[in-house]
């Protein structure tokens, strides 16, 4: 049996997702939803879909699981709506920018017991994969610090800033997610602090664009991370673990591990341009493991908890961010 997809978003993620369902075959985008006539049409050339309204597409019995890629303000109504009617859902992070909705949001997915999966796609990425397999392993012994470092190629637009939750709620997130899949516990203190060394239209905005959070367990043990939104050289992506028996790291990617060396020294390849670009087999993953979980009966992770906990560490971040304080979680 083939699962039917409805597409709820045809921008940059929307059309990536379409992309990585053309190499699977277990399911087919079937209707996409979008108010941009442009946005729409290049969705629908790509997977041969039908354009359909977001009420048709929730309300179509043929449909089997909604995409949800629209802009963050909307996705907690949606995931709604798509649950009360019975759907499966995938969603992107984060499922609202503010915690208090998006708890209220999971508990109508509970109450119709609907199937819930957040889009955390580098879970999904091999080396980070290999990673944590390899701290689960015993490979570094008990974690001690992790170090993580996150630079994009260059800003969003602006209009995309003002409309995102700003670097924690949007960039950040994404290495929050993967402080906790790493550490495998609970954090209970964050500490953080940003600037605008950038854009200053990004400070008009009421965002920053360069950041470290400082993140600490029960147990003691320490995730810092860094990140900005520009990066001259390429899509910046680092990991370190340490812990009592050794480190395990990932590095960068390039186009190839070919590297020069001459009598003017040793050159290789740039980083690789973007994240769309460094995780586009990640993507892929993350939808592959969406649909297989539909057509077994398996579980969905990342699950809506999961989007819960990396948000509150981001709006703990922000709140460190502009108070200089440590907080505190789950006091």
């Amino acid at each position: 049996m083939t699962i039917k997809i409805g597409l709820l978003g045809a921008g940059r993620i929307g059309l990536t997702h379409a992309r990585s369902f053309a190499g699977i075959a277990a399911a087919r985008i079937a209707a996409v939803f979008d108010p941009d006539d442009a946005a729409a049409r290049a969705a629908i050339d790509l997977t041969g879909a039908r354009r359909a309204t977001e009420a048709e597409i929730i309300a179509d019995p043929a449909i089997d699981a909604v995409m949800i890629c629209t802009p963050t303000d909307l996705h907690a109504d949606q995931v709604e709506r798509a649950a009360e009617a019975g759907k499966a859902i995938f969603c992107e992070k984060p499922i609202d920018l503010e915690v208090a909705r998006v708890r209220a949001c999971l508990q109508v997915v509970e109450r119709t017991g609907a199937r819930l999966m957040i889009g955390f796609n580098r879970r999904f990425d091999s080396e980070f994969v290999a990673l944590r397999a390899r701290i689960e392993a015993g490979a570094v012994g008990e974690v001690e610090l992790v170090q993580i470092t996150s630079r994009d190629h260059a800003p969003p637009p602006i209009d995309y800033i003002r409309r995102s939750g700003g670097l924690f709620k949007d960039m950040m997130i994404h290495d929050l997610d993967m402080a906790r899949f790493l550490v495998g516990e609970e954090f209970v203190e964050v500490f953080a602090t940003g600037s605008v060394l950038i854009d200053p239209a990004i400070g008009a905005a009421g965002d920053v664009d360069t950041a470290t959070a400082t993140l600490k367990t029960a147990s003691g043990k320490i995730v810092v991370i860094t990140t900005n939104r520009r990066a001259s050289y390429g899509h910046d992506q680092r990991c370190e673990v340490h812990g009592s028996k050794g480190m395990a790291s990932i590095g960068n990617r390039r186009a190839t591990g070919v590297s020069v060396a001459d009598s003017e020294g040793y050159r290789s390849e740039p980083l690789l341009a973007s994240f769309m670009v460094r995780y586009a087999d990640a993507y892929r993953r993350e939808l592959t493991a969406f649909v297989e979980a539909l057509a077994s009966g398996g579980a969905l992770s990342p699950s809506g908890e999961d989007g819960l906990r990396a948000l509150e560490l981001a709006d703990a971040a922000r709140r460190s961010m502009e108070t200089g304080a440590v907080v505190r979680l789950g006091t």
